[in-house]
């Protein structure tokens, strides 16, 4: 169930029953031959799956987050870390207002981690009021694929090729992963990464998508059912 294709009545009766929300932060950044918006279409498509199995309400998608080391890339909108900690701050405040009371951030880009500390001081501040973070990418679960086929994820990868993110042909190769001296300003980086990739092969194995792509719904999954059944507040991998 998305927020969209509910009435503000729909939302007051499913706050008679239920008060978890996810809700998807994500980045509009350079992603090589895929979409600008990997990073919200990846969440996205995990939020959906699991609000089909679990009936939790999916809020839209916050589509731009912190990259300003991609800014020398067109098409990259990136926000300050203070403008992203105030509209993460101000979209907790409403939904709090409204009643929900257990949320779940599904986070699609690295770019975007510092919001934690936000998010921990208004769990501490506001009542009842329990969050839980899930990084698909870092997860335990896709990292322990990724050791089981003895594989490394990289930026605008195959790790992020799922096709609804394929907007363009993909080079049929694999890239080395460049030398990257330290912190790179956002000249320095469009220079070295090139065309964007951070290395590895850029066509998936769609199997391997399909693996990781269940696993990470898994743990959704679990975490609402964990919201669901105990009290503590509890982060995600």
């Amino acid at each position: 169930m998305r927020l969209e294709d509910l009435n503000w009545f729909d939302v007051q009766g499913y706050l008679e029953q239920d008060d978890r929300l996810m809700l998807v932060l994500g980045a509009c950044e350079q992603h090589a031959y895929l979409s600008l918006l990997t990073d919200v279409r990846i969440p996205l498509a995990l939020g959906d799956a699991a609000s089909q199995k679990s009936g939790v309400l999916l809020a839209p998608p916050l589509n731009f987050g912190a990259s300003p080391y991609f800014l020398d890339y067109p098409g990259t909108i990136s926000l300050r870390v203070s403008t992203l900690n105030a509209v993460v701050g101000d979209l907790v405040d409403s939904v709090y207002r409204h009643g929900f009371r257990k949320l779940l951030f599904l986070n699609g880009h690295g770019g975007n981690q510092g919001v934690r500390e936000l998010l921990s001081e208004k769990a501490n501040q506001l009542a009842g009021l329990r969050i839980s973070w899930y990084a698909w990418f870092d997860s335990h679960s896709v990292q322990a694929i990724l050791e089981k086929h003895e594989i490394k994820g990289y930026h605008a990868s195959w790790f992020e090729a799922f096709p609804f993110n394929q907007v363009g042909e993909l080079p049929d190769r694999s890239k080395t992963p460049p030398y990257v001296p330290g912190l790179l300003s956002a000249a320095q980086a469009r220079e070295v990464y090139g065309d964007g990739s951070l290395g590895g092969d850029y066509r998936p194995d769609p199997a391997l998508l399909d693996e990781i792509f269940l696993a990470a719904v898994a743990d959704i999954l679990q975490l609402l059912r964990f919201e669901e059944e105990s009290g503590p507040s509890r982060e995600g991998s």
